[in-house]
């Protein structure tokens, strides 16, 4: 990428109060894998590019991620974003978010004569061509994911209306209603809870038996690894933060499944957000951050906490991820 986002300055850090027996150390468990994955990379990248190979300024539908600390950086270096195609100008290029778009959105760009590109998250361009598939094979979709979410509504705007159902809970599978003989498929969003996603396929197989699903699982290598951190310190903390939006469907699930190990999990945006109280009578502290939260943002809130405790720093590691995703051939090197 063209920028380091751990070398961007943090927040101004609070003056130092004292030190003494009313701040006892504190030790600070950092989980790893956390923070960008290579689809957020791949879409950062892609708009850096993109303003360096056009010039600002360039359109991106959408937040390109749930972060705003990384829309901000991006939207200082020329990048313009707007909810909807029909605010993009005329002759200058447009590039679609990490979440994915309908169908439609780029056939229109297309029609328009506009220059796109397309950040789309190559494993959620799969769970797209798999909907296309069951489609064009005569099956019904059930998709399993969060109303209003963009990677929801890119989903589902790649088949015809009418071709997939949405489901959100066991409650959702339960009340279901198919003619006899229809042919179904299940698909997933790949931000979920690993949990709870695996309780509602379950159901779904049971009620379904004959349904077709992913030979493997939706759920984003990034979204389980980030998870499966958070379960290997949560119950060894008295509290965990999160660093991620608050639209940011993979940080909301890290917060749910340090809660679901019977710790209390707090979702912040910046060191800022973080209430001293809340440390008092922690002794371990959690942290980790979602997908589209930039490594910066962890050192600012181990800074804001250095100022107030004395930090006994460990980092957790249960898995190194080395994926890299290609760039869309009009940026290619």
């Amino acid at each position: 990428m063209t920028t380091s986002y751990s070398e961007i300055a943090p927040s101004p850090i609070a003056p130092k109060p004292p030190r003494g027996g009313d701040y006892p150390p504190l030790k600070l468990l950092i989980a790893a894998p956390r923070g960008f994955c290579a689809g957020v990379d791949r879409a950062i990248e892609i708009v850096e590019r993109a303003i360096t190979r056009y010039n600002a300024p360039v359109y991106v539908r959408h937040e390109i991620v749930h972060n705003q600390f990384v829309v901000d950086e991006l939207k200082a270096k020329g990048a313009v974003f707007v909810e909807e195609l029909e605010e993009v100008p005329d002759g200058v290029p447009v590039v679609f978010s990490a979440h994915g778009v309908p169908k439609q959105v780029p056939q229109a760009a297309t029609a328009r004569g506009l220059d796109w590109l397309d950040a789309t998250c190559p494993l959620v361009s799969k769970v797209h061509r798999q909907a296309e598939r069951h489609v064009d094979a005569g099956r019904h979709i059930l998709f399993v994911g969060h109303t209003g979410h963009p990677e929801v509504i890119g989903t589902i705007g790649q088949v015809p209306e009418g071709a997939i159902t949405l489901v959100e809970t066991v409650a959702d599978v339960e009340a279901l209603q198919f003619a006899e003989g229809t042919s179904l498929a299940f698909l997933t969003q790949t931000t979920l809870s690993v949990d709870d996603t695996a309780e509602i396929v379950a159901a779904l197989r049971r009620r379904f038996p004959g349904i077709a699903g992913p030979r493997a699982e939706d759920i984003c290598y990034a979204t389980s690894n980030r998870q499966a951190a958070v379960k290997a310190i949560a119950e060894r903390c008295d509290l965990l933060l999160v660093i991620g939006a608050p639209n940011s469907s993979n940080s909301l699930r890290l917060v749910e499944v340090a809660e679901r190990a019977g710790t209390v999990s707090r979702l912040i945006q910046r060191a800022a957000d973080i209430d001293r109280v809340w440390l008092e009578g922690v002794t371990t502290l959690g942290l980790t951050a979602g997908a589209s939260a930039p490594e910066v943002l962890v050192r600012e809130v181990v800074n804001q906490l250095c100022q107030w405790r004395t930090v006994e720093e460990e980092t957790v590691t249960t898995t190194v991820e080395d994926i890299v995703f290609k760039l869309p051939r009009q940026l290619a090197d």
